[in-house]
Order: C-alpha cells, then structure tokens, then sequence
C-alpha cells in the first residue's frame, strides 16, 4: 500500500521536467541578438528614431499654444523643427556614411572655424537672445556656434591625445594642446556670457582627459576651475544670480524667481502615473514659460505622467550602454576615444537638464537632447548619433560581416560603403645609436682609459731607453727544454 506523501513524491518523479520559462526564453533570445555583429549598429539606429519621433511629438504638443499667440499658426514653431529634423536627417547620413578618417583628418579645420565662428558672434555680426549673444540670424535661421565647437572639441582632441598616447604620461603632453585650446574657448563663451554651453564644453574636455588615463589630480584642479567659472557665471548676471536663489530656496519667491521651478514640479507631480493625456496638458497654456525649449521635461510627465517620463530615462540610459558598448568593442584607440566622449556628452546634458527640471540642479538653460525645441541642437546632435552608428559599423565582428557579407537591409537602403578594417600604425625600430669617435692612438675597446693604464693593461713596459717592451710572464718552475726535461 503506497500512503499519500509517497504517492505524491513518485508522481512529482514522475512529472516530466518543466519547460524553460519565458523570461529564460526572452534571456536567450536577447543574448543571442546581441551577440551579432550589427547589433549595436541596429540599437544606435532604434534608439536614435525613438528619440525623433518622441521630440517631435511632445515640440508639436508644446508648440502649439506659443504658435497660436504669435498669431502665425497653430503649426509654425513644429515646422520650424521638421525642417530642421530634416537638414539633421541629412548630416545624420553623412556623418555615418563618411570614412572615420577623412572625418578625423577634417576635425582640425572643423576646430579653427568654429572657433572662429566664437570669436564672430561677439562683434556686430551676433545676435543677442535671452541674454546671451551666442548666436547668428540670418532671416528665419538662427546658428549657434558653441554646438558645433563641442562637437570639434572631441574629435580634434581625441585625434591628438591618441597620436601621443606613448608619451601621455608627461603632463606637458597630456595637457598641451587640447586644456590650452579648450581654455580659449571657454573664455570666448563666458564672454557671451553662455552658461549652458560652458557647462557642457567642460563634460567633453573632462571626458576626453578622462578616456585618456589623465591622473586624478588633473581633474581636481579642472573641478576647482570650473567651479570657479561657474560661480563667476551666475553672479555675472541678474537673471542667473535669481536662478541660482531660487534653487536655494524655491518657495521663498513662488510667483517671482521661483516661479519656473515650482511650476515644473507641479506639472510633474499632477501628471501622475499616466498623465493628463498627450496634449491635454494645462501647464504649456503660460503656467510654465519655455516649456517647448528647456521645461519639456516637465510637459513629457504632465500628458504622459510617469511611464513617460520613465520612457525618456530608459532611451537616454540605453544610449549610456550602447555608447559605452561601442567603444569597448573597437581596437581602433580613435574610435573608442570617440564614441565614449560622445555618448558621455549626450547622457551628461540630458542629465543636467532633467536635473533641473526635478528641482535637483539650478536651471542652467541646456537642452534636452534630440526632444527639445532648437535648430542648431538638434542638427548637431543627430550628427553626432551619425557617428555613434559608424563607430558601430566599424567594430571587428561588424566590419568582417559588412564586407564578406554584404551591406545589408539598412546599408543598401542608404548606400554605405563597406568600412575598412583598422590597421594599426608601423611601429618604427629605432635607430642604432652610433659609436662616438675614438681618440687617435687608442686601441678600440678602451675609450675612456689614459694611454699609461692602457699600456699597463696590454702588458707593456719601458726599456732603458724609454720603448715599449713586452712584459715576460713568470713561471714557478723552471722553463722546460724541447725534450720536455728541466735545465
């Protein structure tokens, strides 16, 4: 007779094994999507359409009611941005179809008409606009150079700390010429004065230093400056010096210098989970100013609550490994520097601004990437995505399958070329060093001796007249005659 509980044992023996669950299933799925060799490439590409299609949506929500009160339509401030999207478009394809080396042999030309381009906007050639004069109008089209100098910034310097990554370790080599060029331009963009663009300047000269093993100390003493700059910033100016107040204490001045700030936390906090409703939401009808440019945030999580805003975290963390998964899976030094710069630059200034927007960090009037209104930011930045997915198209695994394989769905659809495969540079032999001159009258193999001591050494002596005679070697016994007997 078998009793319950051993019945129960040898059925649960009996029962087959489970099947894998989903999530294993999902597991082995994913990881065997990422272990192809234009997996990065595809997950630059679906992270950079999401972000296009979000920012467009939520600048065309924004939008409409500033559009409405200038009285030009309720469509002007959103067509604006499609055409921008769409020269952006444009330098997205080129910046992903251009070799990776014409592009870091231009990057000096890049550097010195851009700054160039800073230097402009300080003379009558500049406009000014909301306090700064940092940008260039020419009729409907405004330009804002400090975009494009980031972007010169960390592909010049990244060119040169790797053609002198052998003598990095001196500070005169790991310092000079990228910290003097990258001061230059600070100075230029303080003098605007242009808080935002100092601030993320810096992220990409700290990142660069950073990729490229400087020591911790540099960047105490580079923290300590900017520090300094930032401070001389915010008091240089009154509306900066009330933003940093109202950081301090935001409800001490709720319908004046706090008011931004407030108003973004209550247009998040009423979003809730979900949100009003893509939009539906009251806070762009002149409770928050700016709220298509630097507060877009805080529309995102009042119409779409906290999944939305959940939505904008995950893409720009997605961004972050993406990035990072790129440079780790080149050999090219170029391209690894390049990559990571960039994808600290984006991730950096989203983070700034949504810190912002939370009440985490005073308002420092940076853009959020690829989402908020901009001409020249969004240009830029779809650029910039460009060359994320070109460094992922030249990764070894990558460029083995493009050029044995073929160029795929997405190359044939925008005609790239097969990349080439990284070929690292000859390492010279160095030169043998040539022997110094020898003296005259010195036997070779004793330069440094005096003719005395090397007489000495050869074993020769003096006769009664001064020659040189050979020295007789002592026996101890006495010498042996030709039969082999002594004498």
């Amino acid at each position: 007779m078998v009793t319950q509980a051993e019945g129960g044992s040898a059925g649960r023996a009996r029962r087959p094994a489970r099947a894998p669950g989903r999530v294993a299933a999902v597991r082995v799925a994913l990881t065997a999507w990422l272990g192809r060799p234009l997996a990065s490439f595809h997950l630059v590409l679906a992270v950079f359409g999401l972000l296009t299609v979000l920012g467009l949506v939520m600048v065309l929500s924004a939008s409409s009611v500033v559009s409405f009160r200038t009285g030009d339509g309720l469509y002007t401030v959103f067509i604006k941005q499609l055409v921008y999207v769409g020269v952006g478009s444009v330098v997205f394809w080129l910046a992903l179809r251009t070799p990776l080396e014409k592009i870091a042999s231009y990057s000096g030309a890049v550097l010195i008409a851009s700054i160039a381009c800073l230097a402009a906007v300080l003379t009558p050639l500049g406009a000014t606009l909301n306090g700064t004069r940092s940008w260039f109008v020419l009729g409907p089209i405004s330009f804002q150079p400090i975009e494009v100098c980031k972007l010169a910034l960390a592909l010049w310097g990244a060119q040169v700390l790797v053609a002198k990554r052998a003598v990095l370790h001196r500070y005169r080599h790991l310092l000079v010429p990228v910290v003097p060029v990258a001061l230059l331009m600070f100075a230029l963009v303080m003098l605007q004065p242009d808080l935002g663009g100092t601030v993320t300047l810096g992220v990409v000269l700290i990142a660069l230093l950073w990729f490229a093993g400087a020591p911790l100390r540099i960047f105490g003493a580079l923290a300590a400056g900017g520090v300094a700059g930032v401070a001389l910033l915010a008091v240089g100016t009154e509306y900066r010096l009330d933003r940093v107040l109202s950081f301090l204490s935001p409800e001490a001045d709720q319908l004046g210098k706090g008011y931004q700030a407030v108003q973004a936390q209550l247009a998040l906090a009423d979003g809730g989970l979900f949100g009003r409703g893509l939009g539906q939401g009251p806070s762009k009808w002149d409770f928050l100013p700016n709220v298509h440019n630097d507060f877009i945030f805080a529309l995102i999580g009042d119409e779409l609550g906290f999944l939305g805003c959940s939505l904008v975290l995950g893409l720009f963390a997605m961004v972050a490994v993406v990035g990072m998964r790129v440079a780790t899976r080149n050999i090219d030094p170029w391209v690894r520097m390049v990559s990571a710069t960039l994808t600290v630059w984006l991730v950096a200034q989203a983070a700034i601004n949504i810190g912002y927007v939370v009440g985490l960090l005073p308002v420092t009037g940076i853009t959020l990437p690829m989402i908020s209104s901009g001409g020249t930011s969004v240009v830029v930045t779809m650029a910039v995505f460009g060359l994320l997915a070109n460094c992922a198209r030249h990764e070894p695994e990558a460029v083995s399958a493009l050029r044995s394989q073929g160029p795929g769905r997405f190359g044939k659809l925008l005609r790239l070329p097969a990349p080439e495969p990284y070929k690292p540079p000859k390492k010279r032999r160095p030169a043998r060093p040539s022997a110094p001159p020898r003296a005259a009258g010195r036997p070779a193999g004793h330069r440094g001796a005096p003719p005395q001591e090397l007489r000495r050494r050869a074993g020769y002596g003096r006769a009664a007249g001064g020659a040189p005679v050979a020295r007789q070697k002592k026996s101890r016994g006495a010498p042996r005659t030709a039969e082999g007997g002594r004498r």
